[in-house]
């Protein structure tokens, strides 16, 4: 199953839309998607606004892949749960988002490894088209809590901001 989100706070139609066009060329129906508060539905996957939390990491888990915005939340629920994520960043040049801290975040967790990303609808396609490839690897699982040094270094800064 391929499980589609775009976080809670807006819709990503430009996401949504490709998933949904990718499914009707392929085939596919095992897609189902947390779009949002949208006025737009698609034709060809499965959809809902939103997901009770609950309800959004049984998704997760039951995903054999994850295709999501640059969200934090979104790309940390899937390492949580060892799934291959592929992300698309929402665009502020597009009215996606205030600004552009997601193609951001893209671009620093792809260098981790961490996910794979398509930063525009053609790429998005091209990597939907290629689903199974070793492009969308599944990484490791990462802890729900902080790493040991992490916790160290802020402990550390706390005790002495100032050294």
């Amino acid at each position: 199953m391929i499980f589609v989100t775009v976080g809670a706070q807006l819709p990503f139609n430009r996401l949504v839309r490709v998933v949904d066009e990718w499914a009707r060329l392929s085939g596919r129906s095992d897609v189902f998607a947390q779009i949002g508060k949208t006025n737009w539905k698609p034709s060809y996957i499965q959809s809902t606004a939103f997901l009770k939390p609950d309800k959004f990491r049984s998704m997760i888990e039951s995903a054999d892949i994850v295709i999501a915005h640059a969200g934090m939340g979104s790309i940390i629920s899937a390492l949580e749960y060892s799934k291959p994520i592929l992300v698309m960043p929402r665009k502020a040049s597009l009215g996606e988002q205030r600004n552009d801290h997601q193609i951001a975040t893209a671009r620093r967790f792809l260098e981790m490894k961490y996910v794979s990303v398509a930063f525009d609808e053609k790429e998005l396609q091209e990597k939907l088209n290629y689903i199974k490839d070793v492009d969308i690897k599944n990484f490791s699982k990462i802890g729900c809590t902080a790493s040991i040094k992490l916790i160290k270094t802020i402990h550390d800064f706390i005790e002495n901001p100032y050294p």
